[in-house]
């Protein structure tokens, strides 16, 4: 009778694991509590080239791709209308310096929309690289990275532009006071019905997205972030652990680079080894993002001393930005579950 007993409670279980599938697959990212082993092998970040699987894919996001050298050199060039808008303030009376105020920012939010409209582009893209690196056609995310890794090295270069795009926003405030005095002004042309050359470069609904997009401290990752969740909500037959084990993988593969000497001496360029420790920061920040208990968590896949170790091992100034990065731009680092010994390695100066 107990044999019976147990069977029937088997079978039960079984089915209710087949109806329950997307529950079992959250519930197995939520209490993995082991880190597997490591990923050994190199990702060519410098020369890696599409197969012919690969190539489709491949060529829509280098299309996006060529575009983001020429974002940041642009955002990195940007030094805003500080002066003229100032001038125009102090000085309500003067026409001549409200039009050259009000012509300096349209040409600036001109740069503004088309970095925002580059960030929709960059969305499309992600979405077109977790399709092919998430799928089921290989067993397991190792083997995607390791067998396409044309579509590895486009998705490290995403991450690579989010984190300099951020960080480069985030050291310019003339980009919000811009844009504010941009509305402020046309809001005050509308009530006044004066003409508004320029306005139909952004209308106020696009005008709302924009500002939405600068109001983030970090609107490039957000945008990256929330792109993800996006994917995994969409993909409902896909296992929620497809997505957050590729990001978990990409990261223990630059960490492993970067610390074994017999990889990291194939790098031809000191910029490949910037490259790689800015995309292990960007890949931890986003699976802290879209993990449902973060990269923090003793359930993480992350070997998150490790990483900050290898951060620690460069030279104190070359990694600064990107330990400030996880200091203060990830989600649940201050969660009561992160490890203490982890908040204390971030703390250290």
């Amino acid at each position: 009778c107990f044999f019976f007993s147990v069977e029937n409670y088997c079978c039960v279980f079984s089915i209710c694991l087949r109806r329950h599938r997307n529950m079992g697959n959250l519930l197995k990212v939520l209490t993995c509590t082991d880190l597997e082993q490591e990923p050994n092998f190199f990702l060519d970040f410098e020369n890696a080239q599409p197969t012919d699987a690969e190539r489709e894919v491949w060529e829509q996001v280098d299309l996006v791709l060529k575009d983001a050298r020429g974002v940041l050199d642009e955002l990195q060039a940007y030094k805003g209308a500080g002066q003229e808008i100032r001038e125009a303030i102090q000085n309500p009376s003067d026409e001549a310096l409200q039009e050259a105020a009000w012509a300096a920012v349209v040409h600036l939010v001109g740069k503004l929309k088309k970095f925002y409209q580059f960030s929709q582009r960059l969305e499309a893209a992600l979405h077109s690289l977790l399709g092919p690196l998430t799928s089921e056609t290989y067993d397991d995310p190792t083997q995607h990275l390791e067998r396409e890794q044309a579509l590895a090295k486009q998705f490290a270069e995403i991450l690579h532009f989010t984190l300099r795009f951020d960080e480069l926003k985030m050291t310019n405030p003339a980009i919000q006071n811009d844009f504010s005095y941009y509305r402020r002004t046309l809001s005050r042309m509308r009530i006044n019905n004066t003409p508004a050359e320029g306005e139909n470069e952004v209308n106020n609904e696009m005008a709302n997205r924009i500002s939405l997009f600068y109001a983030d401290a970090t609107p490039m990752l957000k945008t990256l972030s929330d792109s993800t969740t996006k994917f995994v909500s969409e993909n409902k037959n896909l296992p929620i652990e497809n997505t957050t084990d590729c990001l978990s993988t990409m990261a223990s593969v630059c960490k492993v680079m970067l610390e074994t000497p017999e990889y990291r001496s194939r790098f031809t360029s000191e910029e490949t080894v910037s490259f790689c420790l800015r995309v292990m920061v960007g890949v931890i920040i986003l699976y802290d993002y879209v993990h449902p208990v973060g990269a923090f968590s003793k359930s993480s896949k992350i070997d998150m001393k490790g990483c900050i170790k290898v951060l620690r091992d460069q030279p104190p100034n070359s990694v600064e930005g990107l330990l400030n990065a996880l200091r203060y731009t990830t989600k649940h680092l201050n969660d009561e579950s992160t490890n203490k010994t982890i908040k204390s390695m971030l703390q250290q100066q």
